[in-house]
């Protein structure tokens, strides 16, 4: 029997990256935007802010909470996706190194706490829950630090995993991947923000770059090597 590649056919490295990139991003976008609208503008309270407008937020408007919740599930089903069609393309295109799975691993945990913080958002709109102004703090904070530190932290393992390979074998342009380690040290310093409340200000920081880059890296990342533009490689 005859291999894709003895058949002249090029062999399969998985779904094309950027419809998922795209998806993953506009899921999550619409997380923050919709709920925002259908709530008249009140945004998700942060769990540092008054305890009585935290309470508020989620007694007066479950259906915003419920949305977000769904899309933020939503946005983690394609990122899962790109982690491991990522991860093999790299392996594919050559790199034996341990990049890829790292980038594997982060990718995994990233998508599974941001499940986790959208679970844990849902229980928020249960009215049995916001009859207890304590037991909605609580759970706030939960879904704050796994939607918080616990999604960003991983996605910056994710990053590095692609960005250091891509500048090594020159897969991608070298200011692309180096961003991305910028970005990736960001979002390691983040993870104080686990400790120190002042510092929670890198999570949107880090998060929009984050996002960004995916995309942009899905459009860059070969699928072949002889693909590569040679002039990018060190």
């Amino acid at each position: 029997m005859l291999t894709a590649t003895e058949s002249g056919r090029r062999p399969k490295v998985g779904p094309p990256l950027p419809p998922i990139a795209i998806a993953t991003v506009a899921l999550f976008m619409a997380s923050l935007i919709l709920p925002t609208v259908l709530a008249k503008g009140a945004t998700f309270p942060s769990p540092y802010g008054d305890a009585d407008i935290v309470v508020g937020y989620f007694q007066n408007n479950p259906t915003p909470v419920l949305i977000t919740a769904l899309l933020q599930f939503a946005a983690s089903i394609p990122l899962v996706i790109f982690t491991a069609t990522a991860s093999v393309r790299l392996n594919h295109l050559g790199v034996r190194v341990p990049g890829p799975t790292i980038g594997l691993v982060g990718g995994i945990l990233s998508a599974a706490l941001l499940q986790m913080s959208a679970l844990l958002t849902w229980t928020l709109t249960r009215p049995e829950i916001l009859e207890h102004a304590e037991l909605i703090r609580v759970l706030h904070d939960l879904a704050f630090i796994t939607g918080g530190p616990g999604f960003i932290v991983p996605s910056g393992l994710l990053i590095a995993g692609i960005a250091v390979p891509g500048l090594i074998a020159g897969l991608l342009p070298r200011w692309l991947a180096w961003a991305g380690l910028v970005i990736a040290g960001l979002a390691m310093i983040a993870l104080l923000a686990i400790a120190f409340p002042a510092l929670s200000i890198l999570l949107p920081i880090v998060r929009l770059p984050t996002l960004a880059w995916l995309v942009i890296t899905a459009f860059q990342l070969p699928s072949k090597r002889n693909s590569v533009a040679r002039k990018d490689t060190p």
